[in-house]
């Protein structure tokens, strides 16, 4: 009998992660899931990330070593990052479009709306140099007082979520730094301290530098360093070919284990503030589906005439079905390379090159997501955001996104980011955190297909051989 398809045996497992994870929590099997099955789901994003690290360490190195000189180098990277750029404030673009078209904060009742008008205005009181976006001031009104000291009560004895708490701090962390900070960051003093941080920056400054200096060196000494790299470079995507055969498993446990965490004792938790999350999901949804199957294929077919948009989908499933159930583009890396490599038939030196790159910098979904929610939010809180703050997101996001940690919810902390850019409350993040799991599901599998985009495009658009 046939085997069955790796891509159908990944659905099979998701749809089965996802009808567990309904049982487990009517039936009261949520400490069991943690303790027996969740465990499984995180062995096998450390198992991604075990391979996708020094991956990119070799991956690079070996890509540019493959480059004809270092002028086909410059002009790749160049190419590379303004493509990058040019989608991550395209599918900014998109989102704020989508979400000042359909105004998904403004379906709550106007009683909903006006108490969360009356939170935002007790905070802003709170704090001074927050600046004032609007002359609207219902906290003065008569007719609302009774509201004002309900809230005020109701804020008093509440506490803050350890999530959201989390995400605050780190956000103040970032908050503290230099404006130079990030640029300082590239540069490692120690690159195995860069290694067992996992930071990407770090990891990709010294590939790329290491790279460039063995092609400048005579080819008697850089034939065995570069054959060298090139096996181990083989040895990593072997370990990645073993983890994919059982990753039907892997991908059940951690969906399983996800859904029952996000839902605890009690379902009703996953629908707090129903109306609110579920208008702000299916637009934020529809800008990624507009991202994903209109952006891109339009990309492909401009530039890249040799591809049509049903091959890059199809080879292209596995890669998307892993960032799906992962949500980590850096853990989905190794799959994406592998899709993009043997399925697309990009050569080895792009995809050595531009994939891990843009796991790192390329962050197409997650700025879409940053540009919708915040806006959305101000919507819940009757505020409305002009251009020049709207203007002010794009630059915001476009910018908290290179650099950003391509991890599982790294989103949040740089939504915080984008929230106090135009003077709103960072504590909002506590609001969309129901339903952050499955929508960082999905604006992973649009920073993945971004990547595999770019790779597709720079690769019809120079004449490089395979390795």
């Amino acid at each position: 009998m046939k085997k069955m398809a790796l891509h159908w045996q990944v659905i099979i497992a998701l749809i089965l992660g996802i009808v567990y994870s309904v049982v487990a929590v009517q039936q009261g099997w949520v400490q069991f899931t943690a303790d027996y099955i969740a465990p499984f789901g995180t062995i096998f994003i450390n198992i991604l990330k075990l391979i996708a690290v020094p991956m990119v360490l070799f991956s690079i190195i070996s890509g540019i070593t493959s480059l004809k000189n270092i002028r086909q180098l410059g002009r790749v990277g160049i190419k590379t990052l303004s493509i990058f750029l040019a989608t991550t404030v395209t599918a900014i673009l998109i989102g704020l479009l989508l979400v000042n078209i359909i105004k998904p904060g403004n379906s709550p009742s106007n009683a909903s709306r006006l108490e969360k008008r009356v939170e935002y205005e007790l905070w802003r009181s709170e704090h001074p140099n927050v600046p004032q976006l609007d002359n609207v001031h219902e906290i003065s009104k008569p007719e609302n007082a009774e509201l004002v000291a309900s809230v005020r009560n109701r804020l008093s004895i509440q506490e803050m979520d350890e999530t959201t708490a989390d995400k605050l701090a780190k956000a103040l962390a970032e908050k503290k730094r230099g404006p130079l900070d990030k640029i300082v960051d590239i540069f490692p003093s120690n690159i195995f301290d860069a290694l067992l941080s996992a930071n990407m920056l770090q990891v990709i400054f010294f590939s790329i530098f290491f790279g460039v200096i063995l092609m400048q060196i005579r080819k008697k000494d850089r034939r065995p360093v570069a054959k060298l790299i090139n096996g181990l470079n083989e040895v990593f995507i072997g370990m990645i070919n073993a983890v994919i055969k059982i990753m039907p498993f892997f991908v059940f446990a951690l969906m399983a284990g996800s859904l029952v965490a996000s839902a605890g004792k009690d379902l009703a938790k996953l629908q707090e503030q129903l109306v609110f999350l579920m208008n702000y999901s299916w637009v934020l949804i529809v800008g990624l589906v507009s991202v994903a199957f209109g952006l891109y294929p339009l990309l492909i077919h401009l530039f890249a005439k040799g591809m049509k948009f049903s091959t890059f989908v199809k080879g292209m499933s596995k890669a998307q079905l892993t960032a799906f159930s992962t949500s980590s583009s850096m853990a989905t890396l190794p799959v994406t390379m592998e899709c993009v490599h043997d399925n697309l038939k990009v050569p080895k030196s792009i995809t050595s090159f531009v994939l891990p790159i843009g796991a790192t910098v390329n962050m197409d979904g997650t700025s879409l997501y940053q540009a919708v929610a915040v806006v959305a939010l101000a919507q819940f809180h009757m505020i409305e955001l002009d251009f020049a703050q709207q203007m002010v997101i794009v630059l915001t996001a476009t910018l908290a996104s290179i650099g950003a940690a391509a991890v599982p919810s790294a989103g949040l902390v740089l939504m915080i980011v984008v929230l106090e850019s135009v003077g709103l409350n960072p504590a909002w993040i506590a609001i969309i955190l129901p339903v952050d799991r499955i929508l960082d599901m999905c604006r992973t599998v649009v920073n993945v297909t971004g990547d595999a985009a770019v790779s597709v495009i720079v690769s019809e658009t120079e004449d490089i051989e395979e390795i």
